[in-house]
């Protein structure tokens, strides 16, 4: 295990939100797809579901991109900043079916907060352990996503399986071209 559990699931909660964007047709495009993006990646604390937490949600990716992309130096220096922003306050939970964990955010502030929030906490494990190169974009030509790569042996280089199924049927083809 390179991280602990909890830093995994909101890194890997953090790509799939900033991965969104890209998609044709917004999958965030209304309160309900809110909803199903945290039924997949569940944040603790309160759910509004309105369109005002829809949009603040949306309006994330692009810092959380830059983040996740970011050189250390750089990541931290974000990673400071939207925890001063936040009033964070780093304190031992257990809930649900996790041990002790950190959060650093109360469960009643907004979504969009907690996101940013455990987002920049489970980034503090990354720059600490020195392995940004575990975040990178999408190798393949037509893609522009974030790659979270976990892998003992640092070898995922598609953002998805997709794209490493086109990228592999395009070099095969290029093989039986040439």
């Amino acid at each position: 295990m390179l991280f602990t559990d909890d830093t995994d699931a909101a890194l890997q909660a953090a790509v799939a939100l900033v991965n969104s964007s890209d998609e044709p047709g917004d999958p965030l495009g209304s309160v309900d797809d809110l909803s199903a993006f945290l039924a997949s990646w569940p944040y603790t604390g309160r759910l509004d579901a309105t369109e005002a937490e829809l949009d603040a949600v949306r309006r994330l990716r692009p810092a959380l991109r830059a983040l996740l992309l970011a050189e250390r130096d750089e990541a931290a220096e974000i990673v400071n900043g939207m925890l001063a922003k936040a009033s964070a306050l780093p304190q031992l939970q257990r809930h649900d079916h996790w041990d002790w964990h950190v959060h650093a955010v109360a469960p009643d502030r907004p979504l969009e907060e907690r996101v940013v929030v455990e987002t920049a906490m489970a980034m503090i494990d990354v720059i600490r352990a020195d392995e940004m190169s575990r975040l990178d974009r999408c190798a393949a030509d037509d893609c522009d996503d974030v790659v979270l790569d976990l892998s003992r042996n640092r070898s995922r280089r598609y953002c998805s399986t997709t794209c490493g199924n086109r990228e592999a049927v395009a070099a095969y083809r290029a093989r039986q071209r040439a």
